[in-house]
């Protein structure tokens, strides 16, 4: 057996720890058709929590009922290749029999500009009206996924949610199912960008339970022919701080392990040592790479706090900074996803390990 699990970006993870039922009205909507409520979706959490990962769920979810799917992510000029997107399918759809199953597009890199004209505009929604009137036919509709809204055009995502309404209010069968950062989703939202969105089901993903990440890893070890004692279990899930990317980290090093020996406490050690340098390049690096140097040193001033929670009041006199501008990185800081509110002016880091990462430095 292979290992199996995949701590890369989106990967479709051995199980889904903690994840039940969070997907019930989005698969109950598929059934339904048009106008349920569960196929407006949005997905939030920090970085490394496994929001690609449930689109990738809901995908796979539609593609069982018959939908079809575009998956997107909200790069610049993505509502003109979804478009690109919805006429080939259409092309596809329209030649082949009615009885045909329908299949995933994925997105394939079209050079195409940034914004829609007038004229493009209304050729996209006609396209759309085409290709889901196509598949209303066949009993099946169209879900569309569009990751990392945080970093969306405000005029792409409002064309996009405008239209989509339109096509609820047709009666036509489609799903808009995003996900992005919490702090700018609820900016976006709250902006009237596209104050349609707001009727979405909102699902804010949190870390695991570390009892579920222990039996997790015994179980998929196991399946393996590994043996992972109680005491290793206990250690390597409270590594992960029951986030998802590092659940798959340092089940992926423990696997490695236990290929060439037993997992005693050594092995496991290694593992997690493994799996958080792995993490600071991947993610935490990653994540610091746009912040200027007074951020960074705000996340400095942070990570003196040994219990996790600092004041605001602290982390200024700390690097010598007034109150009005230490709420003005606050929120930069809580934009970006590097920090989060723990209360009436408490912060905390969003990103497991990053407290580490700066006392290691």
């Amino acid at each position: 057996m292979k290992n199996p699990f995949r701590p890369t970006a989106g990967a479709t993870p051995p199980e889904l720890i903690g994840r039940e039922g969070l997907l019930d009205e989005f698969t109950y909507g598929l059934h339904l058709g048009s106008g349920a409520p569960g196929l407006l979706t949005i997905f939030t959490g920090v970085r490394g929590v496994g929001k690609t990962v449930m689109l990738g769920a809901a995908e796979d979810a539609a593609l069982e009922a018959g939908w079809a799917v575009i998956s997107e992510t909200a790069t610049p000029g993505f509502v003109a290749r979804i478009g690109e997107h919805m006429r080939r399918l259409t092309q596809e759809l329209g030649e082949g029999r009615a009885a045909r199953r329908v299949t995933a597009l994925s997105v394939a890199g079209f050079g195409i500009t940034t914004q829609l004209a007038p004229e493009e505009q209304v050729q996209w929604r006609d396209q759309a009206i085409a290709l889901l009137a196509l598949l209303a036919e066949k009993g099946t509709g169209l879900i569309l996924t569009v990751d990392e809204i945080h970093a969306a055009n405000r005029s792409e995502l409002a064309l996009l949610a405008a239209d989509v309404q339109h096509l609820i209010r047709e009666s036509l069968p489609i799903g808009l199912v995003f996900a992005g950062l919490p702090s700018a989703v609820s900016d976006l939202l709250n902006e009237g960008v596209a104050t349609f969105l707001r009727r979405a089901d909102r699902i804010d993903l949190h870390a695991a339970a570390l009892d579920d990440v222990e039996r997790s890893l015994r179980d998929t070890l196991a399946e393996g022919g590994w043996t992972l004692g109680p005491d290793q279990a206990a250690r390597a899930a409270e590594a992960t701080g029951g986030y998802p990317f590092l659940i798959q980290l340092v089940g992926y090093y423990l696997w490695k392990e236990a290929e060439v020996g037993p997992l005693g406490d050594d092995a496991v050690a290694r593992a997690v040592a493994a799996a958080r340098r792995r993490h600071d390049r991947t993610v935490i690096e990653a994540a610091l790479a746009s912040v200027s140097p007074r951020d960074r040193e705000f996340l400095e001033a942070m990570a003196e706090d040994p219990d996790g929670i600092s004041t605001s009041g602290d982390i200024g006199q700390r690097i010598g900074m007034r109150a009005s501008a230490v709420g003005n990185y606050r929120t930069r800081l809580i934009d970006a996803g590097l920090i989060e509110a723990a209360g009436h002016g408490k912060l905390r880091f969003a990103i497991p390990g990053m407290a580490e990462y700066f006392r290691g430095e």
